[in-house]
């Protein structure tokens, strides 16, 4: 294995022990002295959902929580929106894709939902600053944790 890449790897077990160490917040009252830059973890009732990355770790977790975030601003509650949808309308007959779901009164309110839910739930975090190590991280994460939300698909 390149040399490089091997100390990258090594930093990988620790910074997840960091960030399953971390006593959880569960109230949205984000630590004054928290990082800017790194990792995030939603989870509840103990189960490990959804890992994420940002440079601006407390603005991400705005835009997952709080009202007035767009659906592609806060990814982790449109695919729980989504989940939510009973039925799934013909999306072709009001637009295509995303921007058709954001269109619709049910799924607007199922997506607010969404949103306070995720707020309720366990956030961890843990610094990254290094780009590269940031997001090898966040797939480390989501692999050994088995995070369902996550989806590393091309666009």
């Amino acid at each position: 294995m390149d040399e490089h890449f091997s100390k990258l790897v090594e930093t990988l077990a620790p910074k997840l022990a960091a960030l399953l160490a971390m006593t959880p917040i569960t109230d949205g009252r984000l630590p004054r002295d928290m990082p800017s830059s790194g990792i995030y973890l939603f989870s509840e009732a103990g189960k490990h959902l959804y890992v994420g990355r940002s440079n601006k770790l407390r603005r991400r977790y705005g835009l997952h929580t709080l009202p007035g975030s767009q659906q592609n601003q806060a990814s982790f509650a449109y695919r729980l929106a989504c989940e939510s949808m009973e039925q799934r309308p013909a999306l072709y007959r009001i637009g295509s894709g995303r921007r058709a779901y954001s269109q619709l009164p049910e799924f607007i309110e199922k997506f607010a939902a969404a949103k306070a839910r995720v707020r309720k739930m366990e956030f961890r975090f843990v610094e990254q600053t290094n780009q590269t190590y940031q997001a090898v991280l966040e797939i480390y994460a989501a692999v050994v944790l088995n995070t369902p939300y996550n989806d590393f698909s091309n666009h």
